[in-house]
């Protein structure tokens, strides 16, 4: 029997791979176990997942009894919808484009590598926050493997590169070297997606070196041209975040009562049913399952939907269970 596990199990599983920590692995394990699809199909699956959290437990007990556990320096708690890391050579404009669209105030800098780990704010896009997170350069000097995993589990990665720099050329040969070494790009259209920025386009000669860049290295040919510094509108680039997390946000409401407008959204993975938004919500939901009823764009309001259903950004339901 086919297990026919749901995004929401996949996005669980995946947070538990990625998970740094004990208690992250525990909590993406939990959340598997709650959410995945009861039928004999998965006995041995779930079997699996209780073994996995009971040694954990244990794990997790004894880290606890030896005294207070130390995060990796290097370690940030997820937040938001996604997250989207800034990436590239040293002095690019990192830190400068994490000022520009976030509370976060990093130090900035126009000397090299001062950035040391890696820092994270928060972007408001519409009614929902994306985690930003300015990483330390990609560079021979201060080069260490974390920085490519975190590239690795990041939703989207944005490189950023100097297109006034003389050491253009060989930052950007280091660099796809670099992510080559773990099936990465700089242009990479999968999860996790890329953009590539040309900055300090506002200076002279400019123009002429990214022609030049772009017929030298392919990868950088869909590059975006950028003066973060001067730039008056991130409207587009923010919208390109967002698109690229591949989420959708899913509201609700009671029945019988109209949507508050100023609810969150709750954020599923494209792909979603309205089954594993009723698992998102409370398990409970979707153990009780009966029907739900739907709006959104070119929906009838109110619609009465299976719990199969896929569901589209800016979806609200109203779950009876």
């Amino acid at each position: 029997m086919p297990a026919n596990l749901t995004p929401v199990y996949h996005d669980a599983e995946d947070r538990y791979k990625n998970a740094s920590t004990d208690d992250e692995r525990l909590e993406a394990l939990l959340e598997m176990l709650a959410v995945i699809p009861k039928h004999k199909g998965t006995e041995k699956l779930q079997a699996e997942i209780k073994r996995k959290i009971a040694r954990l437990r244990k794990d997790v007990q004894k880290q606890k009894s030896s005294g207070p556990s130390r995060k990796p320096f290097h370690h940030v708690d997820r937040e938001g919808a996604g997250r989207v890391v800034l990436s590239g050579p040293p002095n690019s404009g990192k830190s400068s484009l994490l000022d520009r669209l976030t509370h976060a105030r990093p130090e900035v800098a126009a000397y090299p590598f001062t950035t040391r780990a890696p820092q994270p704010g928060m972007l408001d896009f519409e009614d929902i926050q994306i985690q930003l997170i300015d990483m330390p350069p990609l560079a021979p000097e201060v080069f260490e493997p974390w920085q490519l995993a975190t590239v690795e589990q990041s939703d989207v990665n944005v490189f950023i590169f100097d297109v006034s720099d003389p050491q253009l050329l060989e930052q950007t040969e280091y660099i796809i070297e670099k992510l080559d070494q773990r099936g990465l790009a700089l242009n990479r259209e999968e999860q996790p997606r890329s953009i590539v920025l040309a900055n300090k386009m506002d200076l002279e000669g400019a123009e002429d070196n990214l022609a030049a860049w772009k017929e030298l290295f392919s990868q950088v040919t869909g590059s975006i041209p950028v003066s973060i510094q001067a730039e008056a509108d991130f409207s587009t680039l923010k919208e390109m975040f967002f698109t690229y997390l591949d989420v959708v946000r899913i509201y609700t409401k009671t029945p019988g009562k109209k949507q508050n407008p100023d609810d969150k959204p709750y954020i599923l993975r494209k792909g979603a049913t309205v089954l594993d938004a009723a698992a998102h919500i409370h398990k409970d939901l979707a153990e009780g399952f009966r029907y739900a009823k739907i709006w959104g764009e070119g929906l009838h309001d109110g619609q009465m939907v299976e719990r199969d259903h896929a569901l589209n950004d800016r979806d609200c339901l109203e779950i009876h269970a």
